[in-house]
């Protein structure tokens, strides 16, 4: 077996284990020898001279499994009866559901929740439409649309192999920030119609998170939405990974004892989430910032700009960037940059040329499952390493930005999601690191720090209500409100 075992590659073998001192210890050997790590050992049943158990083993990928099967049959008194590739299993029927809230056990409850009594709340809501947010799950709920043309590491893969990945980022929504989301895949590419499909939904939730909707279309899809609803919409794959980045930088600044506006930035990748870093990081008083697309630096002088064909989003950035007009690939544009931010593909530079860099670089290299650049091959090179993986230190992922971000926009019912509620959330993140905890393999918080996303919904809120973005009368705490209606009796 090569490289890292890891839960996705996680099986679980049901071992029949004749009942004789030292056989459990004998299988344990065959696994380990052949390559797997062993988790848990459970005992599922013993009968008469053998043993049954479960042994969940971690991998480094499926192809594997066959090889922990021969080496623990080949053993005399041990047999494998079955094997269940974990990550299946826990998709097995879906990861979400649906649960009441309130009971349904009489007929009061009944005549209350559906026929006759809701009629009323309906009658409520029709006078005055605004009341659906207090009436209804629209105040605390969230659409996850995506056309699964861009999905993480797998690409254009269409809506229904799009599903598990929106249902993950819906179990995430509710894990950290008590957000109910749904996910939505749309059998569409037209931005017509996912903008039409998207309006004519928006009743029926409080915000939008865009997922994985393929460059340049994204766009456009998100500021038409913007214009058009009166709910946050919030592209996360640009916003949530611009967010994390910002978080990531200003604790890595701390260590290195530079400004914002004194670094030097390449930026490799200018899709999405590269135009959207880009942008937070302007609006946080970044002032030299290079972007690289697959033809290299973004300039007023290439080609594609003095002809008319590149991008307008792309275009509109080689105005506002490169103001030394770089030009060339990232390996030559490399040369005295402060930060190198990979936003684009496996292996898009030789490590070799991190030393090009000026003194104490700092390398975000988050290109999923691959970075642009390995951080065992980066470390020599760099002061502060940081990747998208869970595998590695500082991992920048966009959980510690959504729930939080989302939840706080819900409980104020902000209209919007601005350039300064994003920062905010960044500051809220980035100060979860304390001063006495910061170190160059600790700049961000864990995705499971608890504090993460009620310190992001409260910059948030705060924000919206002093920018007056919230609805009036709105208070936040944590996923709840203060607002509520005594209807007088009749």
């Amino acid at each position: 077996m090569t490289g890292t075992p890891s839960a996705q590659y996680s099986v679980t073998l049901r071992v029949e284990i004749e009942h004789r001192p030292g056989m459990l210890g004998k299988v344990a050997l065959a696994i380990g020898e052949a390559g797997g790590t062993i988790g848990a050992v459970d005992l599922v049943q013993v009968e008469g001279r053998y043993t049954i158990r479960d042994i969940t083993v971690e991998t480094s990928d499926s192809s594997d499994w066959p090889r922990l099967n021969d080496a623990v049959n080949a053993l005399d008194g041990a047999r494998v009866l079955d094997t269940t590739d974990r990550t299946l299993q826990m998709h097995l029927g879906g990861k979400i559901e649906l649960q009441n809230k309130s009971p349904l056990k009489t007929r009061d409850d009944l005549s209350m929740a559906y026929t006759p009594g809701v009629a009323r709340v309906c009658e409520l809501i029709h006078a005055d439409p605004d009341k659906a947010f207090q009436y209804t799950i629209k105040r605390n709920t969230v659409a996850v649309v995506s056309d699964g043309t861009a999905v993480l590491g797998l690409g254009d893969i269409g809506p229904r192999a799009a599903m598990p990945v929106m249902e993950g980022k819906a179990m995430l929504f509710k894990e950290f920030a008590g957000v109910d989301a749904f996910p939505i895949c749309l059998d569409t590419r037209d931005v017509d119609e996912i903008v039409a499909v998207v309006r004519a939904l928006s009743p029926g939730f409080g915000g939008v998170n865009l997922e994985d909707i393929s460059a340049p279309r994204c766009f456009e899809i998100e500021e038409r939405l913007i214009q058009s609803l009166d709910i946050p919409v919030f592209h996360d794959d640009q916003h949530g990974t611009a967010v994390v980045v910002l978080a990531a930088l200003l604790n890595a600044l701390k260590l290195t004892g530079r400004g914002i506006s004194d670094l030097r930035i390449l930026i490799v990748g200018a899709g999405a989430a590269g135009v959207a870093v880009a942008r937070i990081l302007m609006a946080a008083g970044a002032r030299d910032i290079v972007l690289c697309d697959s033809r290299g630096a973004l300039s007023v002088e290439r080609d594609d700009y003095l002809d008319g064909s590149m991008h307008p989003v792309k275009r509109a950035l080689a105005s506002e960037t490169n103001p030394a007009r770089r030009s060339g690939s990232v390996a030559e544009v490399i040369e005295g940059m402060d930060l190198f931010i990979g936003l684009s593909g496996p292996r898009v530079l030789e490590a070799s040329a991190l030393a090009r860099m000026n003194r104490d670089p700092i390398v975000f290299a988050m290109a999923n499952p691959t970075p642009e650049v390995s951080p065992e091959e980066a470390a020599p090179y760099a002061r502060i390493v940081a990747t998208g993986r869970s595998d590695y230190p500082n991992q920048i992922n966009n959980v510690l930005c959504f729930p939080g971000l989302f939840r706080g926009a819900l409980d104020v019912r902000a209209r919007r999601i601005t350039e300064e509620m994003k920062t905010a959330a960044a500051r809220a993140i980035a100060a979860i690191v304390g001063d006495d905890e910061l170190r160059e393999d600790y700049i961000i918080p864990s995705v499971f720090n608890r504090e993460v996303a009620p310190a992001v919904a409260a910059a948030v809120a705060s924000e919206a209500r002093e920018s007056g973005l919230a609805a009036a009368g709105m208070e936040v705490g944590f996923g709840q409100t203060e607002e509520f209606e005594v209807l007088p009796v009749r």
